[in-house]
């Protein structure tokens, strides 16, 4: 995990600069191995694993945004070396499917700057679809950031077992 989230380029998009094992820990540790998006842990993320080499190669988030209207926001960070496979698609998917069978959610959302284009691609590949675009909205790492919002109701989805 250190690897990916360490690397600068990885963490372009995201509200972290590179981190470090201890500050993985920090930032994220207590969600490791919960399944309760209510509870006090507030969310859950896991690791994506390639099977073929038990290599973390990366990680998803989810978490609630309005619990009583049954809605969470889902995240997921790459590595670059594991890109091109369907592997973050694979598992991207595995979770959106868990989200609304398991958790019994209505409504998932993820926000992404329109410069990921690879998070773009995946969004859309998965079935959510772009509802904003948010121009200049945000004052991140140094500069005025666009947004685009996605979400994907369950009534949409279609699972691919």
């Amino acid at each position: 995990m250190a690897a990916y989230r360490g690397d600068a380029e990885v963490c372009l998009f995201l509200p972290f600069e590179p981190q470090t094992p201890a500050d993985i820990r920090g930032r994220i540790g207590h969600l490791f191995g919960g399944t309760d998006l209510e509870g006090e842990r507030g969310g859950v993320v896991l690791v994506i694993e390639r099977v073929s080499d038990g290599q973390v190669i990366g990680d998803l988030v989810l978490f609630h945004l309005d619990p009583a209207a049954g809605e969470a926001e889902i995240g997921w960070v790459v590595s670059p070396a594991a890109s091109g496979r369907g592997l973050a698609t694979e598992a991207v998917r595995a979770l959106v499917d868990t989200a609304f069978r398991v958790y019994g959610l209505r409504r998932l959302t993820a926000r992404i700057d329109p410069e990921n284009v690879r998070s773009v691609a995946l969004a859309e590949r998965v079935g959510m679809r772009q509802e904003a675009h948010f121009v200049e909205n945000e004052w991140f790492k140094g500069r005025w950031s666009d947004e685009l919002r996605f979400a994907l109701l369950a009534r949409d989805w279609t699972p691919t077992s």
